[in-house]
Parts: C-alpha cells; structure tokens; sequence
C-alpha cells in the first residue's frame, strides 16, 4: 500500500515556490527532445491542469538565428504554466534566446546541463556544463540578469563516478542565480541505464535553499512516493514514464494532494489516447506527425492480447486513417471490459 508520512504530506500541501511563480502543483513534465511538443503536451495537461509543463529542448543559437525559434513560438495559452528549456555554452546566445522565450510566454526559462547525448556534449551544451562550472556559472548569472522571470537548471550528479560532483555544482548554480534546481539522480556515463541514485538528491537538497526537484526513475506513484521520502526532494519530475502514458504527471499529482491512488487506465484507455495523439500530430505536424507518431504508438501500444503484432503494423503507417483504422479495429477487439479513465 503506497502512503504518505504526515511529515512529507504536510510539506506536499504548500505551493511550489520559484522566485517568483507559484505552482500549485510539486510534479513537472520533464523536457523530452522528440516528445513533449505541442500535441503530447496537450494529453498531460487535461490529467494535470496545473502542473508545470515543459518544451522540447532548444538550442539558443538556433533560436538567435530563427531556424528553431518556431519550437518556442508553438506555445497555447492553456498550456500555462510552461517553461520553455535552453541549451548551449555561450552566454550571450543563451540570454537572447531567453529574451526570446520569455517574449513566447515562457514562465520560467531552463537551462540544460544534463543532456548525455553526443551530439550536444561535443558543442559544449548539455552535461558537459559538469565539467566547465565557471562556463555554467556564467550562463546561469547573465540568463537571470537578462530577463524577468525565474531561471532553473536541470543537471545531472556528475560526468562519471570518478566525478561526482553534484553537491558543489548545485550550489554554484544557487550562487548565480538559479532559482530552482532538477537533478538527475544518474552521471553522463550512466545515460539511462542503471538505477537513480536518489541519495545524491537528498544530499543535495540538503545543501540548497532552493527548492530541489527529483528526477530518474519516476515511473509510477509509487515510485514518487518513494523518492520523495528517500530525498526530500521539493517535488518530482516525470520525464520517461511518460511515454506512451501521458497520465503519470496528472495520477502522481492527484495522489500527492488527495492520498487517493487514481485508476489505471485500461487497454481500451491507452489505444483511445493513442488515436487522439495521431490525430493531434496530424492536425500540427501533417505528413511530418505521421512519421513522429510510430514512436508514439509503439509505446502506447502493449498490455494486451494482440498488441506486438499491431504494434508492428503501427510502426509502418503512412496515413493517419491507417492509423485510426488498425486502432479502432483493436478497441473492439480487446477482450476486457472497457471502463472510462475519468481523472478527477
């Protein structure tokens, strides 16, 4: 049975405070290349309507330069609230990109200093800020200096278990002006694999008068639960769970404020969220959302009889009415009796 102490239930109660935002949620929507655009962010906000949401990360010098700045102009009133993340080594680059975001809507600007990938690390953005403080101190005092609104940071524990350096990078960021820190309980060299070692949060949290968010391994409630009694954290950040299953923010989210375990989504549940998403990358993104969603489908689609085969079939579509074919022929199907997801 998953529960809350009184304790960590009395802290969960209080708004999220980031310099100057109030969140009247302590579970965020990780920024997700590839994933958290317009359409997915619709299906979190309906299960978490006041949960903060994040954009796809976005290169500053691109945003400077306009070949990326529609992936922060793409944003929706109702999407609020909504941060919008920033990657990159130059200073400069990184408050006109700032400027920009806060111009789009942007309530707090991020910036990545944990992103493992190559091809981000190679142009000194992402987790190699691990290994350059003074270039990320430096990034994190001229973005706060240069616009209105909160600056956060999302890093990592360090590049790799001979440089663990969390705990004074963490309170570098404080020092210049970060006002909220998101660790990734994992090193570079780990990516995604092994587990999170949440105790590097709880030291950190231990450290910082900012509020500390926990991320690595927030696949369910109970997970949550877990890591946020282990660490202490300010709150939790769902970043993979999400995939194919846009309800984990909103089920945490409701579980955190109520001590109610939400209802699981059925098969039936997750193929009708599925076919909404295709329809939504179809109405963004036209024949370029087709070919995004066969990631999608494949991670909605499981749990059921049948669902390798038509997994497979949702991988190769061309058309979205191909797509809502093989998923309304699997809604009738299923052998399990459909009962209505209704977050409440």
């Amino acid at each position: 049975m998953v529960s809350l102490s009184s304790a960590l239930q009395q802290h969960l109660s209080q708004p999220l405070i980031i310099g100057s935002v109030t969140l009247h949620s302590r579970v965020l929507q990780s920024p997700l290349s590839g994933v958290t655009d317009r359409a997915f962010r619709q299906l979190v906000r309906r299960y978490a309507p006041t949960s903060m949401l994040y954009t796809e990360m976005v290169q500053a010098t691109g945003v400077c330069h306009a070949q990326q700045l529609e992936k922060i102009m793409d944003i929706d009133a109702a999407e609020q609230p909504i941060s919008i993340q920033l990657f990159d080594c130059r200073p400069d680059f990184m408050a006109a990109a700032a400027r920009k975001a806060v111009a789009a809507g942007a309530k707090t600007i991020d910036i990545n200093m944990g992103c493992p990938v190559n091809k981000i690390t190679k142009k000194g953005g992402g987790s190699s800020l691990l290994r350059e403080p003074e270039v990320a101190e430096a990034i994190v005092r001229t973005v706060a200096e240069a616009v209105p609104v909160p600056v956060t940071v999302k890093t990592r524990i360090g590049w790799d278990d001979q440089q663990i350096n969390a705990v004074e990078f963490a309170r570098r960021m404080e020092a210049a002006g970060a006002q909220m820190l998101t660790l990734h309980g994992r090193t570079r060299s780990q990516g995604y694999h092994g587990p999170a070692r949440w105790e590097w949060i709880a030291k950190v949290k231990a450290a910082l008068d900012i509020p500390v968010i926990a991320n690595g391994d927030i696949d369910s409630v109970a997970a949550a639960v877990r890591c946020l009694e282990q660490t202490g954290a300010d709150g939790v950040m769902c970043s993979r769970g999400t995939l194919g299953y846009p309800f984990l923010v909103g089920e945490i989210d409701q579980f955190l404020k109520t001590g109610i375990m939400p209802i699981a989504p059925t098969p039936v549940d997750l193929l009708r969220c599925a076919r909404e998403h295709l329809g939504l990358l179809w109405r963004y993104k036209g024949q370029k959302g087709i070919h995004q969603a066969r990631k999608h489908m494949a991670w909605y689609i499981k749990g059921f009889e049948g669902a390798a085969p038509l997994r497979q079939k949702l991988c190769q579509i061309t058309t979205v009415d191909e797509g809502y074919d093989l998923l309304d022929g699997a809604v009738l199907t299923v052998k399990l009796q459909y009962r209505p997801f209704c977050p409440t």
